[in-house]
């Protein structure tokens, strides 16, 4: 998982408010239900030294967040009276929550958003089609693609002579649309970061925008000839052929990671241990850290409040760099925070899923003599 979403959190140095809150809106009293809640967990972060205009930034982004369907939460995070981020979350959190820390305690948030696979998903007939994408973390994204070719669309007969030139002008008008469609769905899927583009609808427009797609997508797609574009047409198929291809995905890229672990283990360049990576975030050599979300965890770390890469387990390493005023946080907020900050990849994985020592470990993006002799 990226965690770019997250860097507008950690370029603003100061205490942070995070909250975690059942926000669904189902029955006749559920405005007034949420309120309560609200209202709960801000009497709580006031008594942990909260200031006032920073909960009443939270309380507006919770009472101006729009309503949605269903069962869902809200996860705000907010510093200095300013709301940095909101998220709504697919599911409400297991207990409302609210912390008043150094550094935003965003892991309840990154624990849902760990089985999130970013994707694009494409709706296509031979005249254009509907894409939907969404990122991990992000909104959804539609785009509409009506292809370059208007006509001939359509195969008809014509009569005489040029039966046959019109028959073929209407398989170029097919390509042509295939290729814009396929054009706007790599460059949406790679807008996204998608691991995997689903492509249904027409069968003849599938087979030839699939093999219009650039090639480092092409294993990347699942094409299906479920879903239609026709008014009022029943999507249920494509949406279960999605979800299937968004889940294997999503192990997909977990099983890799865990392999190339695997490999750097063989050959002794493997990170593992807390003391280890955090070196190795320092450096800016872990690619991707593997960690086990353990939220009755008490390990804290060093942090300089200005610069999400200086993270140390002894303070008196980040003052020789320079750092007057180290402070020390959660573990999992500094790890994160380093995480976003040089740019790594996040995997949260179950215990014993990956040999780890004190439950984390990292891939890294090269190795020197003090890699290989750790």
């Amino acid at each position: 998982m990226k965690l770019d979403f997250l860097r507008p959190l950690f370029d603003r140095p100061g205490s942070w408010v995070s909250v975690y809150l059942d926000a669904t809106r189902a029955g006749e009293n559920a405005d007034h239900e949420v309120a309560l809640r609200w209202r709960g967990l801000r009497e709580q972060l006031a008594g942990q030294g909260a200031d006032a205009a920073t909960l009443d930034a939270v309380e507006s982004a919770v009472q101006d967040h729009p309503t949605e369907p269903g069962r869902y939460g809200l996860a705000v995070f907010a510093t200095a009276g300013d709301v940095a981020l909101t998220q709504t979350l697919s599911a409400p959190p297991p207990a409302d929550m609210a912390y008043f820390e150094p550094l935003p305690h965003v892991m309840p948030l990154l624990e849902q958003r760990s089985a999130e696979v970013a994707y694009v998903r494409v709706l296509a007939d031979r005249t254009g089609a509907d894409l939907d994408a969404l990122s991990v973390g992000g909104a959804p994204r539609h785009r509409e693609v009506a292809g370059s070719a208007t006509f001939p669309i359509r195969k008809v007969h014509v009569g005489g002579w040029s039966h046959r030139h019109y028959l073929q002008a209407v398989e170029e008008s097919w390509k042509r649309n295939a290729g814009d469609v396929a054009a706007a769905a790599a460059d949406l899927a790679e807008s996204v970061g998608a691991e995997v583009i689903v492509v249904g609808g027409d069968v003849r427009a599938v087979q030839t925008l699939v093999g219009r797609l650039p090639k480092r997508w092409q294993d990347r797609v699942v094409a299906t000839d479920a879903g239609s574009r026709h008014a009022g047409a029943d999507e249920s198929a494509l949406d279960d052929v999605t979800i299937q291809a968004v889940a294997e995905a999503g192990d997909r890229h977990v099983r890799e990671i865990l392999d190339r672990y695997e490999a750097q283990r063989g050959d002794g360049t493997a990170s593992t241990g807390l003391v280890d990576v955090v070196t190795r975030l320092q450096r800016g050599q872990a690619d991707t850290v593997l960690l086990v979300d353990d939220q009755s965890s008490t390990d804290q770390l060093w942090i300089a409040p200005d610069d999400p890469t200086l993270v140390s387990v002894d303070d008196h390493v980040l003052r020789e760099a320079g750092v007057d005023d180290p402070r020390k946080v959660r573990a999992d907020a500094a790890l994160v925070r380093a995480i976003a900050g040089t740019g790594a990849e996040l995997v949260l994985i179950v215990p014993g899923e990956a040999p780890l020592e004190h439950g984390i470990g990292a891939v890294l993006r090269y190795a020197d003599a003090s890699t290989a002799a750790s």
